[in-house]
């Protein structure tokens, strides 16, 4: 299937592959770059209106370097794994200083930013500047490993090696740009995690797990890790008025540089108590989960004439109907939030 494979996929393309995504308008760098950044973990229907508020505020490299991390984060929020964005921000400004605002052209030195791993340097060097290189997203890890039947979880060495070197062996000599976007289109559209749609696939003629019939083997799954779980209080002030005490997360780690509560134990309330206008009141636990643990989040309001009644803190700031829009803000953060604002 080596030689017909790329074949297959540009055909099976040109007549079911997605032509009209945002980011497909101009094959330009920028535009290609926010899109992979944003579709890293994030499905593609969630991705377009985020891409679209983005590339209005931020239209080139130099307006998103330019920026306040703040505002960016803002229009991030909802988006999740915020480390993407700190590095969309982080590059864009390399690329504005160093580059002239130009994009490197290859894969390798794509790779050299923040925030851009291999798969993601291929795509934009492939659809952007028709580089021969592969690319290997989740999608694309999906499609190789059941078409070649390679097992195992592509997280491990040893199979993502494996699947790197197949993705190149059926790298086409033509139209590289056109066969990347292919693979990720036969991914997220027909050869999709649950339920296949194998009679629609241009390689199924040739699939090993469709012929074994053991697709739902491959790629094989990550081993299973029980997460622990923390526990943790978020403090939160609102006046009479409603305005709400954010304060910001250090730019780096868990949620870095957005907008939450202050966390605290329940000796440290309990210090704290004494020196608040009312007493702290429980709202309801919330759970979030990490990649590697959970975390079991105790919110705690207190209710407050003026905030002038309240001490400072560092950091803070003070959300409002005015204001609503400015806040980067971390997941519990917006849920504690509506359930305040109703």
């Amino acid at each position: 299937m080596k030689h017909g494979f790329a074949d297959k996929v540009l055909a099976w393309f040109d007549v079911f592959g997605r032509h009209d995504l945002p980011w497909q308008k101009s094959l330009t760098p920028y535009p290609v770059w926010i899109s992979e950044i944003m579709l890293q973990q994030t499905q593609v229907q969630t991705v377009i209106p985020y891409f679209n508020r983005f590339i209005a505020r931020f239209p080139s490299i130099n307006a998103l370097a330019q920026a306040d991390l703040d505002e960016v984060l803002s229009l991030w929020t909802g988006l999740g794994y915020y480390a993407r964005a700190r590095n969309l921000h982080k590059t864009a400004r390399i690329i504005s200083e160093f580059h002239q605002g130009e994009f490197p052209r290859s894969q390798q030195d794509l790779q050299q930013l923040p925030g851009i791993g291999r798969s993601t340097a291929g795509a934009i060097s492939a659809i952007c500047f028709h580089e021969r290189v592969a690319i290997l997203d989740g999608n694309v890890k999906r499609v190789i490993s059941r078409a070649f039947a390679i097992g195992g979880w592509p997280g491990q060495r040893a199979t993502a090696e494996q699947l790197w070197a197949q993705a190149e062996a059926v790298l086409p000599y033509e139209r590289i740009n056109a066969y990347t976007q292919a693979m990720m289109d036969l991914g997220a559209t027909v050869c999709v995690g649950k339920a296949p749609l194998c009679d629609l696939c241009p390689v199924s003629d040739a699939c090993q797990a469709l012929e074994h019939q053991k697709i739902s083997d491959y790629p094989g799954k990550k081993p299973k890790v029980s997460k622990p779980t923390r526990r943790t209080i978020m403090l939160v002030v609102k006046t009479r008025a409603g305005e709400i005490r954010l304060a910001q997360r250090p730019p780096e780690g868990i949620w870095g540089g957005l907008y939450s509560f202050p966390e605290l134990n329940q000796e440290e309330l309990d210090a704290l108590a004494p020196q608040l206008p009312s007493p702290p009141r429980a709202l309801e636990t919330l759970k979030h989960s990490f990649t590697h643990f959970h975390l079991l989040i105790e919110p705690m309001l207190v209710e407050i004439e003026a905030i002038e009644d309240i001490p400072r803190i560092h950091h803070e700031a003070w959300l409002s109907e005015d204001n609503s829009e400015a806040f980067g803000l971390c997941r519990p953060a917006q849920k504690i939030i509506q359930t305040l604002l109703g």
